[in-house]
């Protein structure tokens, strides 16, 4: 799988995206930000569901050199929580479908895990869990943080030293 590319589309395949190699992360996060914007973009019409059962969004986070539109970039629409929000969540107009969000400051994109076919990896963590409104259990089948967890920002950090390195 580390170089195999997996493809991410929109309900009615007008949009679609590649994702390169390995993702940076696969993880769940609950922060405030993404129940906010997971909640506005599945009140849009005919939207397809971005949450996971427990309020949680997965995601599969990529370098930006490595996540790219492949068809139908004409056809996506940003959303903001707020004007001055530092994250953007990009939806195909054509069927109000969330394909990612993506963090102004940052070298990467998460891609909500639900618009990938096939085999996608596994979640490797969930993050933010101090805001998660779910009166359900907290699976334990992975590493829970509180806040974003000293995994995530290793592993963004390292993955901006490979993209500087080639």
């Amino acid at each position: 799988m580390a170089n195999a590319p997996l493809i991410s589309t929109c309900q009615c395949g007008k949009v679609r995206f590649q994702a390169v190699g390995r993702p940076i992360l696969s993880g769940v996060c609950y922060c405030n930000d993404c129940q906010a914007g997971a909640a506005m973009l599945e009140a849009l019409d005919s939207a397809a569901r971005v949450t996971e059962e427990d309020g949680g969004t997965h995601y599969l986070t990529y370098r930006d050199d490595r996540f790219s539109c492949v068809a139908g970039a004409d056809r996506l629409k940003a959303f903001q929580n707020a004007p001055d929000a530092p994250t953007r969540r990009m939806v195909a107009s054509c069927c109000n479908t969330a394909m990612y969000l993506k963090f102004s400051k940052g070298h990467w994109t998460s891609a909500y895990a639900k618009r990938f076919a096939g085999d996608i990896p596994p979640v490797e963590m969930r993050t933010q869990t101090q805001f998660r409104q779910s009166s359900m259990p907290l699976p334990d089948d992975v590493p829970s943080y509180r806040t974003f967890g000293p995994k995530l920002f290793w592993r963004l950090i390292t993955s901006r030293i490979a993209m500087l390195f080639g």
